[in-house]
Order: C-alpha cells, then structure tokens, then sequence
C-alpha cells in the first residue's frame, strides 16, 4: 500500500513539473514575440495622400461570424493599440469563413498594419476602393475569429 500511494505522489509530482514546464515556456514565448516582434503601426503612412483626417488609420469592424461581441472586443483592442475605430456592428451576413481587412482607400499599406495587429495575414488583405466610406479600412470578422490576437489575449 506505501509503495502505491509513494508512486501516486511521484506521478502527481511529475505531472505538475511537466505542466508547470509548459505554462513556463508559453509565457517566455509570450513575452520574446512581445519584445522580438514589433507593434503595428497605427498611423498612416507618409505615402497616403488621401483627404481623411488626422495620421490615425481610421477602420471599421464588422461581426462576419454571428458570435456576440465580436465587434466590440476587437474595436476595443485596436483602440487600445492607438487605431481610430469609426464604426462597428454587423456585416450584412454571417457567413464569412475568415477574417479579412479591406483596403478602402488605395493605401494597401495601412490595410496591412491593421491587418497585423490582429494577426491575420496578408494574404487576406483585398483592396475595394470606397472613397465614400471616409476610412482606410474594413475588418470583416469571420469563423476563424478565435485564432486572431484580440481573442489569444484573455478578456
């Protein structure tokens, strides 16, 4: 009965070393791609000439998913990342598959940054220039949304 109970503890103590070890090195991988991987720049670039106000990328952000909060919790982060966020709510559906930044302006550029800062990749940045719309950017939220930064991040 000893010899059991002795190996029970040795067993509970190895799994929380190998636990431990891997909380251990996902925060150390935290905090090197925080001090390694620069921010994204939310100011437009020199190049832009276009007529909108400030040095500010100013964007909207669309729920493409039909998840609750969706627009609110990554309006929030850019904002806290220095981005004017102009408008949020709903997409006309709810059937986009992956997220995607819109360049509305012609300024691909800045529809990267903001497309960086929330991790999706550049290979889904589109350009439909809408002069209209009065922003560099579009964010349509989509199915994948729990792989991009505002949602890896805790609340």
């Amino acid at each position: 009965m000893a010899r059991w109970s002795s190996r029970l503890t040795n067993g509970l103590l190895n799994a929380a070393l190998v636990a431990a070890g891997l909380g251990a090195a996902v925060l150390l991988y935290a905090f090197a791609s925080r001090v390694v991987l620069p921010d994204a720049s939310p100011k437009r670039p020199a190049s832009d000439t276009s007529e909108l106000v400030g040095q500010i990328i100013q964007v909207e952000v669309r729920n493409g998913a039909g998840v609750d909060h969706l627009a609110e919790r990554t309006t929030q982060y850019l904002r806290d990342r220095g981005f004017d966020v102009v408008d949020m709510g709903n997409h006309s559906s709810f059937d986009q598959d992956q997220s995607v930044v819109i360049d509305r302006i012609g300024n691909p550029e800045a529809a990267r940054n903001v497309a960086e800062a929330l991790g999706i990749p550049p290979s889904r940045v589109r350009q439909n220039v809408k002069p209209a719309y009065y922003l560099d950017a579009s964010v349509i939220l989509g199915d994948d949304y729990a792989q991009l930064r505002p949602f890896q991040e805790g609340p």
